[in-house]
């Protein structure tokens, strides 16, 4: 176990606190939760829109007070559906157009370049490429201007990913050369940022469409187009539920050296989840059933008590014979519940620990396939709602499908996760208790 660890520490340690601090990763994951209050707000008008029930599989005559107001709700959202949805269409609809400005400006934020306006330049830039106008025939002789929306929306999280950071960086290419207005200090600020967005602008337009123009030309594929054809082999590997859980292990392999794993890979497994979650949401929204397993749930699944999915080992400490163990458990219950468990990784600590490394390790990708294969098997429902994080998992659970199934399919990963850590617990108890003894007799001994 020594050797194992020492190989570990040498070579991963320092491997996971680079990408934790690498500039661009950073800016994606603080990038893309700027969008989840949008998310989670448009999210909320899709459980608006379907209730959860089959109006072909109730009786529509029953006097059931409940059921009633269900058969209601949905002869209403069926009746108002384009309206309902239209906070979500405006909200978790605009995934793209969203990330290409909030990733933009916290890179941005982080060269200390004007963020606001770095982000509204990649903003734009993102719509010149990926949409365009097209007349829409409202009637026989008459028609309106409109623009399409397709990579607008989750389907283009990927260009609007690459685009905020070409942005920047040709943004701060021209900002190094120098070329700016200087402008007496009586002139106002903004009239100076003005001035001096418009050569970056023109060059991010010149460039990025450029490239677009000349891609049409030879391959008949503009720039959105082209990075998904050749994006599509790495999102089909990310969207391999085996790759996923080791992406998964890894994190909890940092956390055991004190690294914030979660952060490290958070940007990796948000975006693939978000990208799930928005195309069964889509589904949904056109009455179909969601079909993608591989959404922000399986995160959840993977997050049962937080990293290490340490609910389980919790619910074994409340019982312990260790005081601290048993102390500690009370105090980590509750954000266990919401999935902190910085009270249990840094107080065990599950950092450095060679006896709760495997379980600590193991558990939330075995969480995570087993989450992948009841979807799959039609045992639970696809997560397609994009849920707050940091709320209790069952109602998490709930949200993601409007589904009680995928809470009871949690309790039964977190029985799981209880016998996993069992073995692995009793022996760390059996030191702590022996710890503590020790520490007793030299205190009564001291006072002696």
């Amino acid at each position: 176990m020594k050797k194992f660890t020492g190989f570990l520490e040498k070579y991963l340690s320092p491997l996971g606190a680079k990408l934790g601090n690498q500039r661009h990763l950073q800016a994606l994951s603080n990038g893309m939760m700027m969008t989840l209050p949008l998310l989670v707000i448009g999210s909320i008008f899709m459980i608006l829109n379907n209730p959860p029930i089959n109006l072909e599989t109730v009786d529509m005559n029953t006097t059931n007070l409940f059921i009633r107001f269900l058969i209601n709700w949905k002869e209403w959202a069926v009746a108002n559906s384009e309206w309902i949805l239209a906070p979500y269409n405006m909200t978790f609809g605009m995934l793209g157009l969203m990330t290409a400005f909030s990733v933009a400006y916290c890179l941005a934020k982080s060269y200390k370049m004007n963020a606001a306006v770095n982000g509204i330049m990649s903003m734009s830039v993102f719509l010149l490429v990926c949409s365009k106008v097209v007349q829409v025939p409202v009637g026989e002789d008459a028609a309106i201007s409109a623009i399409t929306s397709q990579y607008l929306t989750s389907d283009g999280l990927f260009i609007a990913l690459v685009l905020s950071f070409v942005c920047v960086e040709i943004n701060r290419m021209v900002d190094k050369l120098g070329i700016k207005v200087k402008f007496p200090a009586s002139v106002p600020s903004m009239v100076a940022t003005f001035v001096n967005s418009l050569l970056p602008l023109f060059v991010n337009i010149v460039i990025v469409y450029g490239i677009n123009l000349i891609l049409i030309s030879l391959i008949g594929k503009s720039i959105p187009e082209a990075i998904m054809s050749l994006l599509t082999p790495a999102i089909d590997v990310g969207n391999n539920i085996w790759v996923y859980a080791g992406i998964i292990m890894f994190s909890n392999i940092l956390w055991f050296f004190g690294i914030n794993g979660t952060s490290v890979v958070f940007s990796i497994v948000f975006m693939i989840g978000l990208a799930g979650t928005g195309a069964n949401a889509a589904l949904v929204a056109e009455g179909l059933a969601p079909t993608n397993p591989m959404n922000l749930q399986l995160f959840r699944y993977a997050m049962l008590g937080g990293a290490g999915g340490t609910l389980g080992l919790i619910l074994l400490m409340w019982k312990s014979k260790s005081a601290k163990l048993k102390s500690l458990a009370r105090i980590s219950i509750v954000p266990g519940i919401c999935s902190i468990n910085e009270p249990i990784t840094f107080g065990v600590p599950m950092t450095y620990n060679p006896v709760l490394a495997i379980p600590y390790i193991f558990t939330p990708s075995i969480c995570v396939v087993l989450g992948y294969y009841a979807q799959v098997f039609g045992w639970i429902t696809p997560g397609y709602i994009a849920d707050p994080s940091f709320i209790p998992f069952f109602i998490q659970g709930w949200m993601s499908g409007m589904d009680f199934r995928n809470v009871i399919f949690m309790f039964l990963c977190i029985a799981l996760s209880v016998l996993i850590y069992y073995p692995f617990f009793k022996v760390y108890e059996k030191q702590a208790v022996e710890k503590e003894t020790k520490e007793a007799e030299e205190e009564d001994d001291f006072e002696w």
